[in-house]
């Protein structure tokens, strides 16, 4: 009879023993490291045109901000760091640990697919099960290369996937009120 070896289980305090690259992200879900190398310039750059988007919407309103690329620790074995997050001014308060971490759920977190099974497999499964977890109200999965954009919403107790919008649909969110453009407007 062969035993099955136990799973590896990381933590926080694990990924403080690996070098230290620059290139390299590194994320833990449920005790499973994920790493991933620095993402392709048309990732990065929708990325920063969705922030860009909800910042000026969170300028106008006054309602929270935007973040790129927060780490958010939720426990030892849970710490990721999503590409654009939005968190309203009350959660924030209340949410930020003397590093300047994230220690809870904001409300909007956006995930730019990278390429990959692994990387796909991660925002799709391994990410959508935290965050449904954690309290994540809205989950947009930003596929740059289809521009294309799935939205996720809570639903008891649950991220649902509500919709996938293509290139000239318009995105909005109930979490953004007034908030609106099209969708490929996060591409270059």
């Amino acid at each position: 009879m062969t035993q099955t070896p136990e799973r590896v289980c990381w933590t926080i305090a694990d990924l403080e023993l690996l070098t230290n690259d620059e290139w390299k992200r590194y994320e833990i879900i449920d005790g499973e490291l994920f790493v991933t190398r620095a993402p392709h310039i048309g990732h990065q750059n929708s990325s920063g045109r969705i922030y860009a988007k909800i910042l000026f919407w969170s300028e106008e309103t006054g309602n929270g901000q935007p973040i790129l690329t927060p780490g958010i620790i939720f426990s030892d074995a849970d710490n990721v760091i999503p590409d654009v997050v939005w968190i309203s001014n009350e959660r924030l308060a209340t949410l930020v640990d003397a590093e300047g971490h994230l220690t809870g759920a904001p409300e909007l977190i956006v995930e730019v697919l990278s390429e990959g099974s692994n990387n796909e497999r991660r925002d799709r499964e391994a990410k959508l099960k935290l965050y449904s977890t954690k309290g994540v109200q809205e989950y947009w999965i930003v596929n740059w290369r289809a521009q294309q954009v799935e939205v996720y919403l809570r639903q008891n107790a649950l991220l649902v996937q509500v919709s996938t919008l293509f290139a000239n649909d318009i995105i909005s969110s109930p979490l953004l009120p007034g908030f609106s453009c099209q969708v490929k407007q996060f591409f270059a």
